[in-house]
């Protein structure tokens, strides 16, 4: 077994972080992500949002690898997220399905409100890799969770990239608004 763990700050308020993982998938740093689905959401008792997705994803499997395990290149994951209001946290957590009896991956990430700083959103990561049954095995966890660290990197690129989008989309509908606001002034004055 071999332990994985980060912490990145990112320069945005929880709410605008939150909204931008929601929307974090596709996008050009990691399309291997090929699919979300959502199985279940809802509100429960206390305010929290509780949803179950799966992902499915495209390994870079190569053909020979792939007929060895019996696998196509379209590898699945199932991800349970809980996003508290009041806390002011999101806490995502994900397993592999695919290559379950060789490799476990459990994931977790939460973001939280930057301690020091409100305007500031501060995530922490932790992957738990457990490879059993194969060769090497303590080697093959070095492979995976160094996979995993370089895809945490491009995974907070995503993120800032998505923020980016949201951003924009808000200052197109405010342009948007004020046009129509400028366009409706002229309209409601009293005539003469």
């Amino acid at each position: 077994m071999k332990i994985w763990t980060s912490e990145h700050t990112f320069h945005h308020p929880w709410e605008t972080v939150v909204k931008a993982a929601w929307r974090k998938y596709p996008n050009p740093m990691n399309p291997s992500v090929v699919g979300l689905d959502v199985v279940d959401r809802f509100v429960d008792k206390d305010g929290i949002l509780r949803s179950h997705r799966l992902m499915s994803t495209k390994w870079g499997i190569p053909d020979w690898a792939a007929k060895i395990l019996g696998r196509d290149r379209i590898c699945y994951a199932s991800e349970h997220s809980e996003v508290d209001p009041k806390k002011r946290m999101m806490t995502l957590r994900s397993r592999n399905l695919t290559f379950c009896n060789l490799i476990t991956i459990d994931e977790q990430l939460i973001y939280s409100p930057h301690p020091q700083d409100p305007n500031k959103t501060r995530l922490t990561q932790e992957a738990v890799v457990t490879v059993e049954g194969i060769p090497l095995s303590s080697y093959m966890e070095n492979v995976v969770t160094d996979t995993i660290s370089t895809n945490a990197n491009k995974g907070r690129q995503a993120m800032e990239w998505v923020i980016g989008k949201i951003t924009g989309e808000a200052n197109d509908l405010k342009q948007e608004a004020q046009k129509a606001v400028d366009n409706m002034i002229p309209h409601t004055r009293p005539s003469m």
